[in-house]
């Protein structure tokens, strides 16, 4: 019997953890070939690879962000091979299956909630006797009735053999993203999330965590996300696991923690700020509303003066970025109310701020009480809410458009200095700045055309100049100083016409060659740059303002002006080197013979 396991991905970087189970824990008995593909893949071209492949069982892995597309794929190959037997898993046909079952009548099975042993005893079924009423945990065709059998125990998590020893995946493990469980389960009961269904938490053992971990780092792996619901709920296991990465990691593979930052101990933390090598670890941390009348509403604990505490720590301490997630639509959180939020939370100037909205999963408590807040949302996945009673579309529109700019100029953190300064000096709150960019942006027409980095930078420049921002000079020196941040070779193009003729440039450059005791900045003259160095390595432009001040101090202090000097080391590939020389045009005379 031919079976394959199937997924369609987001992104081909992404892997199926839940493939990767199935093939293990079956291996003893039946030879599961895992087939993964995306969801930007043309129907027809996973249709015609598995129906090459010859499949007499085809079991999709399926998800909010897969669905529809497996669904189409489900239906074309049950057409041009009818005999085929397709089994779904995974959380989105999990819940409400006789709904999927009369939906998709090209499906025969569904297999519910954990799946690795009841897909096996379904295997061993359509092998022998096909006594379906006998597999625990599957929704099954007989005849014209669809039957949901009980729902299986849950499985000794020990018993499943290591997801992570598949020859087939070391040629891309340091191209892919490597996800890893240590546990399943949630401590918690938040309302619109499926976690909370699952009571209790069950823990892999630590040596076999340790080994595959260990395997894992030594066969290339470069990015290893942690699936678990709440990484640190277990103190002193969150912990060993730290230390032994923190000894293990070889220096090339970064490891992502889904965090609880409110219940993180001291101790955990200033263990982390002493041993963490800088950029190893990444933490995500749910926060999602700061508003006490909503968290409570949705069965959510929440103490966001120390998850403020934790964050701040975290970042005082320079190694662990971290990505900090908000839903916007949770119960009785309106606009005002999630401006708040927003605000609240962006204070923490996380290295990322993922805005969310709320989507009304299958199976979820908030799902269920849908008419009580009087949500209305989408048919089909991914079930986004298009409002509620408090929250109407028009609003939710509104914080779109807040997303959007916030991934562009925030995440992509390719204007840190221009959006902190004008937040500080020229906006309200960071939210009305997003607010009204977003606003602005889309006026524009331009969600409807892709752009370059340069773009990025005129229209905020035009943004700024229509709403008569005041200090216009200073903002654009600092997007100049945000623009030679992005680039690790010298740009070819800007997005300004420079301030600076070609013969004031090659003075300027003539006195740093000469004097580079005067360029401020350390390890400027350990660079020994001569003229033609100069000129083929550094950009050099004049703003108005003291930068050396700036970058010593994060102060815009407009008594002096200075030439911004980047350096794009060739040997590096490194982002651009920032020096500045105070712009002194006696000097500069002086050098220039003038």
């Amino acid at each position: 019997m031919n079976v394959i396991v199937s997924s369609l991905n987001a992104k081909y970087i992404h892997t199926c953890l839940a493939l990767r189970y199935l093939k293990a824990f079956c291996a003893g008995e039946f030879d599961v070939e895992m087939a993964e593909y995306t969801i930007k893949d043309p129907a027809m071209n996973i249709v015609a690879d598995l129906y090459q492949k010859n499949p007499d069982v085809l079991g999709f892995s399926c998800y909010i962000w897969n669905i529809e597309e497996t669904i189409q794929v489900v239906r074309m190959l049950k057409k041009i091979k009818p005999e085929l037997t397709i089994v779904l898993g995974g959380p989105e046909v999990s819940y409400d299956t006789e709904e999927w079952m009369r939906r998709v009548p090209e499906v025969d099975h569904i297999v519910m909630g954990e799946g690795e042993e009841t897909f096996l005893h379904l295997l061993r079924e359509l092998r022998t006797t096909r006594k379906f009423h006998l597999v625990f945990g599957i929704t099954y065709r007989k005849g014209d009735e669809v039957v949901v059998n009980p729902g299986r125990p849950k499985l000794e998590l020990n018993e499943i053999p290591s997801p992570h020893r598949f020859e087939e995946d070391y040629a891309a493990l340091g191209k892919r993203v490597v996800y890893f469980e240590t546990s399943r389960g949630c401590p918690f009961s938040c309302q619109f999330c499926l976690s909370s269904i699952e009571v209790g938490v069950r823990y892999f053992d630590m040596e076999r965590t340790k080994a595959d971990l260990l395997h894992l780092i030594q066969s290339g792996a470069k990015l290893i996300k942690f699936v678990d619901r709440t990484f640190n709920i277990k103190r002193d296991y969150a912990m060993e696991i730290f230390q032994f990465l923190i000894d293990n990691h070889g220096g090339s593979c970064v490891f992502q923690f889904e965090i609880t930052a409110d219940i993180m101990r001291p101790e955990v933390l200033d263990f982390l700020a002493e041993h963490a090598p800088p950029g190893v670890f990444r933490f995500e941390i749910g926060v999602q509303s700061t508003n006490d009348e909503t968290n409570a509403l949705v069965m959510r604990r929440q103490n966001f003066a120390k998850l403020t505490r934790t964050v701040t720590k975290i970042k005082e301490s320079g190694k662990i970025d971290q990505h900090l997630d908000l839903i916007a639509g949770l119960p009785e959180e309106d606009y005002a109310s999630f401006r708040q939020t927003f605000n609240d939370v962006f204070a923490l100037r996380p290295e990322e701020l993922q805005l969310g909205f709320l989507k009304m999963l299958r199976g979820t408590g908030l799902r269920r009480d849908a008419e009580k807040y009087g949500y209305v949302y989408m048919d089909h996945s991914p079930y986004e809410i298009l409002g509620n009673r408090i929250l109407p579309f028009s609003d939710i529109v509104r914080i779109k458009r807040v997303e959007d700019v916030l991934e562009k100029y925030w995440n992509a953190h390719r204007l840190d200095h221009t959006v902190e300064y004008l937040i500080r000096e020229h906006f309200e709150t960071p939210f009305d700045f997003f607010q009204q960019f977003g606003d602005y942006w889309d006026a524009q027409g331009w969600q409807r055309i892709g752009h370059q980095l340069e773009d990025l930078f005129a229209r905020l420049q035009t943004f700024l100049l229509d709403r008569s921002t005041a200090d216009m000079e200073v903002v654009q020196g600092l997007m100049k100083l945000d623009y030679f941040l992005n680039h690790k070779y010298k740009p070819r193009k800007t997005w300004w016409t420079f301030s600076m003729d070609k013969n004031e440039q090659t003075a300027w450059m003539r006195l740093m060659a000469a004097h580079p005791e005067r360029v401020e900045g350390d390890g400027f003259g350990e660079l020994s740059l001569g003229e033609k160095e100069l000129h083929k390595h550094t950009a050099l432009e004049r703003v108005p303002f003291d930068l050396a001040r700036y970058l010593a101090a994060g102060a815009v202090e407009t008594d002096r002006s200075s030439i911004l000097i980047a350096y794009f080391d060739p040997e590096s590939g490194a982002s651009s080197r920032i020096y500045s020389l105070p712009e002194d045009r006696a000097a500069l005379a002086v050098e220039s013979g003038n």
